[in-house]
């Protein structure tokens, strides 16, 4: 009769728990999300993209939620050792989870073929090329970036070319004569005026009048200052 009372009262344990069990999160299911969100963010990166996301402790135990999102914590990128988040959407289920990736891009950076100077416009025959780790943004891939562009500093022998290295070439310079292009709806004026300070194409510089005034346009190709009122 004992036994008996055990076995019933272990039964209704059990089915106790199976009722209030709350079904928990597969790990596997949340690194699956990660895993194809970072795949989404880094199509546009160049070379052969290999996503690593870390295994989630044992020890997490979050509600299944039916509707999963992962996003990129503010100030984050996916690049070199990172960090993704995903957080249930659901009603009555929100929760909110980090976890580690390291995002690794193997690509030709260009380099330099030979020291060169503050001011030189880079030609292709500069410019070399060498396999390796991305490891940062900014980093040109392609020589079309680079090409025709200005060195804001000296450089050595075998540098790895970053955007921030480079510059476009100046089409106006302080202190020279432009012409000024002022557009209104059914005419344009044209000027002259002086230039107050260097500026490449789409730039905006600063222009002074025969008259005096000061004016803010924008460069065009050929050197004319085009200003909107």
């Amino acid at each position: 009769m004992k036994n008996i009372l055990q076995w019933i009262l272990l039964g209704a344990l059990l089915c106790s728990m199976s009722v209030w069990a709350v079904p928990q999160q597969s790990h596997a299911e949340i690194r699956t999300v990660i895993t194809a969100f970072a795949h989404e963010q880094t199509l546009h990166l160049p070379g052969q993209v290999t996503i690593t996301v870390n295994e989630i402790d044992r020890r997490v135990s979050l509600p299944a939620c039916p509707a999963l999102e992962a996003f990129l914590p503010p100030g984050g990128q996916l690049l070199g050792n990172s960090t993704v988040g995903v957080r249930c959407t659901a009603n009555m289920k929100k929760w909110t989870l980090f976890v580690p990736v390291h995002i690794k891009v193997s690509a030709n950076l260009l380099i330099t073929n030979r020291p060169l100077q503050q001011g030189y416009a880079l030609r292709a025959e500069d410019i070399g090329s060498q396999q390796s780790e991305l490891a940062q943004t900014g980093i040109l891939t392609d020589p079309l970036q680079a090409i025709g562009k200005v060195l804001k500093f000296s450089v050595g022998a075998g540098q790895v070319l970053k955007q921030d290295m480079l510059r476009a070439p100046y089409v106006v310079k302080q202190g020279q004569t432009v012409k000024i292009q002022i557009e209104r709806q059914a005419f344009k004026v044209h000027a002259d005026g002086q230039a107050l300070s260097n500026a490449a194409e789409g730039e905006t510089v600063q222009v002074k009048t025969l008259s005096g005034q000061v004016v803010s346009g924008v460069v065009q190709p050929d050197g004319a200052v085009n200003i909107r009122p």
